[in-house]
């Protein structure tokens, strides 16, 4: 369906915020993480049609979408990080706007994204008017009004409440079934039960793209745990990549991400696929 092809994109001089990324995707939920910085946003940008690649070729259905937006921009939805509103427009009138942008004439379809997004209550009311999480919502809508066969949503869960986020996370699941969705974003929760491939972007670079088990398989043996005292734990932190550490009387309770085992009494334990995630950024660190 979608094919990144040696996608490089630079900004003056020698800025590549993407470098030579390529991709094969079909049908599912694809986790695109990466810190801030990483060219997360720049690559989702290129897949929108809102920014050319400097070189390469991004692919949909075999057209490439640099020379001809139109064969993807009908077929796409997308969720910009940064989603604005129009001041003097309810939400209603906003979906219809955006519903008379797409060539969508349904208004049953309006009425249920609404209803999907939990907004159907406020459809008469000014969207300026309304919270970050409820824009939000609004701007997930309207993504959704032309039923895409891609959808792109960066940053999904911003500003959402748990139940939203939770709500949010089964709709993309859903819509993984028989379209693309590729979702960009730092907190690993938001991908970890429905993400059928991660795709791992570093200084516009993509050091990995596998399923989350084949990620998990690989951190394993590779995550510690130990109970240490503050004494041990100054030296332990100085030479090994801590993941997480939690005060216990005075003792501290460290997750360690090492190849070995990193002090006495350290124990090998099931990392989580943020743990797993991290460990293999450590890994790519210690090669290079």
């Amino acid at each position: 369906m979608l094919e990144i092809r040696n996608v490089v994109k630079t900004f003056g001089q020698d800025v590549k915020a993407v470098d030579d990324v390529s991709l094969s995707l079909g049908c599912g939920v694809v986790g695109l993480i990466g810190h801030n910085g990483a060219g997360k946003t720049t690559l989702m940008q290129m897949i929108a049609t809102l920014t050319r690649p400097s070189s390469g070729q991004i692919l949909f259905d075999g057209v490439d979408i640099a020379k001809k937006p139109n064969a993807i921009r009908a077929r796409l939805g997308f969720l910009p990080q940064d989603f604005g509103v129009y001041p003097n427009l309810t939400a209603l009138e906003f979906m219809q706007y955006f519903a008379a942008l797409k060539g969508v004439r349904d208004p049953a379809r309006i009425r249920h994204l609404l209803e999907l997004v939990n907004l159907h209550d406020q459809a008469k009311r000014q969207a300026a008017s309304f919270s970050g999480g409820m824009r939000r919502r609004l701007g997930i809508a309207q993504a959704l009004l032309n039923d895409p066969d891609i959808l792109v949503v960066d940053e999904p869960t911003a500003g959402l409440d748990p139940e939203e986020r939770l709500r949010f996370r089964n709709l993309l699941a859903e819509l993984g079934f028989k379209k693309l969705v590729i979702i960009s974003t730092h907190i690993v929760s938001d991908v970890e039960s429905i993400a059928s491939e991660l795709a791992i972007m570093k200084s516009g670079r993509l050091v990995a793209c596998e399923t989350p088990d084949a990620m998990l398989d690989r951190a394993r043996g590779r995550v510690w745990a130990a109970s240490v005292d503050a004494g041990t734990y100054d030296t332990l932190r100085a030479n090994v990549h801590v993941l997480q550490a939690q005060r216990q009387g005075d003792a501290m309770a460290l997750r360690i991400a090492h190849p070995h085992s990193p002090c006495a009494g350290a124990r090998n334990v099931e990392p989580s696929l943020e743990e797993a995630l991290m460990a293999q950024r450590y890994a790519v660190q210690e090669a290079a």
